[in-house]
């Protein structure tokens, strides 16, 4: 089977549909979502033991930290005041070991979270890529490229940052902040009561930086799709743009995406960067207060040295987990934001889902019928309009009329790209709403009117219609194709590589290599989207040659431009505002002297006019 895979444009349509959705996304949400976390926790589930192991390493090296300025305490007021030099050296050795112990444990638990982190971020991207292919082709036809992979990739990644770091550093400096408190309160209750009065200063600077914070970091998000959004667009009409000589303009359009993007990033990091001077200016309050009043208790004789550095020291440590955890909470903000998003993208049913049950479809014999079909993209946009139509097994079938008359349509209905909104599309007497959907299509072929070639080698391209076929018979199919003779002349013959939308083969070579892989397929039905509308002279009768020979035996539905292309089918459907108007063979038609007279006359004059 062969698809034809290619980007959506819509105007000016993505700017303002991206600034729609940044507006969107800014005022919903909450700065924590348990709904949210609940939900990705899930992506952990594998992993679960990586995950324990990692709690299991950041306990015992919080642990350990705790453990060092108490060791501090004990060496100070039980060895050095007594000038015992047998219990320092066991003291210091303790220490040292303790040193030996929190760096292992902190190595361990790195290396597990980095695992951890690389297979779930793998997970969740492999299965976003999975879901976008389940989804049905109106979804990628209404959105934009650059969002979907802003979805894929930015967000993919924080929510990674939060599952596989985030969560064990919350518990670990949660664990510390209880650790020093317990301790504290327990050499000096007094003491640590005056060293906490500071604590509401804290917590008041903490509240203002999140509420600012929550707003800041969604929109950092937004801007990240619109950057990217942008310029996936800009990328894919690079050839309109340069052709327009409008590089300015489109610079200008992107330059204002990019600044907002960039102010969004300064005034999310410049309230860290506020947030981070309260902390240290707390910190240090918190010191003096110990050196005061513990100096004074030492002087007193109430309190001993040792239990007033101790204190310094976990004063020290006490503040930094505050410090990490503002900047946890950044990265909760952007997971909930991109959370939220991806979450959205996950939940999206296709609108031509497999019904319950749906059998595989049987051996195609190749006859198609519309039966009362009435067909919308959207609500009450009635495109098709009571067709019915019967096509015999083996037999070419040509849908011609104006632009947007909705020959395409009809062509995606068979393919079951989108289902009928009234009426059925049978196939062998079966309704394509009951047999699956991969069944029903790897029955079938398209050659679309814009080839398009996948990254990698000309083989792999056309084996792409079947994936385990032998080099022999994907040299058969070219020949077939008539696309052998120029496949031998590239540098390296089929395994030659195709770079990226085939840019380095000419559109009549593209629509052969298209042919070769529709005939390697070997389908039942066969699409076809004017596959010479393109191409010169020379290449259109390479092509028709092709075709003639694909056609073979094949029920073929035949979407026509050139009307001269077609005067060989065995029936020639005029698709007018929906409807079918006319209907029969070349010369009936023309003899008629209705919409495909006027057609093809229009055709006629315009070459003559060339």
């Amino acid at each position: 089977m062969s698809f034809s895979i290619g980007t959506t444009s819509m105007g000016g349509g993505p700017r303002g549909l991206l600034r729609r959705l940044g507006q969107e996304d800014e005022e919903k949400g909450r700065a924590v979502d348990m709904r949210i976390i609940g939900r990705l926790l899930v992506f952990l589930k594998p992993h679960w033991r990586s995950m324990v192991g990692a709690l299991l390493m950041m306990v015992i090296s919080s642990g350990l930290g705790l453990l060092v300025p108490y060791l501090t305490k004990i060496a100070v007021d039980d060895y050095i005041s007594s000038g015992d030099l047998g219990g320092l050296d066991r003291i210091a050795l303790i220490t040292a070991g303790t040193f030996v112990g929190l760096y292992a444990t902190t190595m361990a638990q790195q290396y597990l979270l980095s695992k951890i982190g690389q297979q779930v971020l793998g997970d969740m991207r492999a299965q976003l890529v999975a879901h976008l292919q389940t989804i049905h082709l109106g979804y990628h036809d209404t959105h934009i490229i650059g969002v979907t992979l802003s979805r894929v990739f930015s967000d993919v990644g924080v929510i990674n940052d939060l599952l596989s770091q985030g969560l064990i550093s919350i518990i670990g400096d949660l664990l510390t902040l209880v650790g020093i408190v317990v301790v504290m309160v327990s050499m000096s209750p007094h003491l640590a009561l005056l060293t906490f009065s500071v604590m509401p200063l804290m917590v008041l600077a903490t509240s203002i930086y999140a509420r600012h914070a929550k707003k800041a970091y969604r929109r950092m998000r937004v801007t990240v799709a619109e950057v990217v959004g942008d310029l996936a667009e800009d990328l894919a009409g690079m050839r309109v743009i340069q052709a327009f000589a409008q590089e300015g303009t489109t610079q200008e359009r992107f330059d204002e995406v990019n600044r907002a993007n960039r102010d969004a990033h300064i005034n999310a990091t410049s309230l860290s960067f506020a947030f981070m001077p309260v902390v240290q200016f707390l910190s240090t309050l918190a010191m003096v207060v110990v050196l005061w009043f513990g100096g004074r208790s030492v002087a007193q004789d109430t309190l001993t040295l040792g239990v007033v550095i101790a204190f310094l020291s976990y004063v020290t440590r006490f503040f930094r987990p505050i410090q990490e955890l503002s900047q946890l909470y950044t990265t909760m903000q952007s997971a909930m934001a991109g959370g939220e998003r991806v979450l959205h993208l996950l939940d999206t049913e296709s609108a031509v889902p497999d019904r319950a049950g749906a059998k595989p479809m049987p051996l195609i014999e190749g006859r198609v019928e519309l039966r009362d079909v009435t067909f919308a993209y959207r609500g009450d946009e009635v495109v098709l309009r009571d067709i019915n139509l019967k096509i015999a097994p083996g037999q070419t079938i040509a849908l011609v009329g104006p632009t947007g008359a909705g020959k395409t349509s009809i062509s995606n209905l068979i393919a079951r790209f989108y289902d009928v909104t009234k009426g059925a599309v049978l196939i062998d007497g079966i309704d394509v709403r009951d047999v699956a959907q991969r069944s029903l299509r790897r029955q079938m072929g398209i050659v679309p009117q814009e080839p398009f070639l996948f990254s990698g080698t000309i083989a792999d391209n056309i084996r792409f219609g079947d994936p385990g076929a032998p080099d022999e018979d994907v040299e058969a199919a070219a020949r077939l194709a008539n696309a052998h003779e120029f496949i031998m002349r590239t540098p390296d013959g089929y395994q030659t590589r195709i770079q990226e939308g085939g840019v380095n083969f000419s559109v009549g070579q593209r629509q052969l290599l298209s042919i070769a892989r529709a005939l390697l397929a070997d389908p039942r039905i066969l699409i076809l989207d004017e596959a010479t509308s393109s191409v010169d002279t020379m290449t259109e009768s390479l092509i028709q040659d092709a075709l003639d020979r694909l056609l073979a035996g094949r029920t073929a539905v035949v979407i026509a431009h050139r009307l001269s292309t077609i005067r060989g089918a065995d029936v020639i459907c005029v698709i007018d505002d929906g409807c079918i108007v006319e209907q029969g063979s070349h010369e009936a038609l023309l003899a008629l002297g209705g919409l495909y007279y006027e057609l093809y006359e229009q055709q006629f004059v315009d070459v003559l006019a060339r």
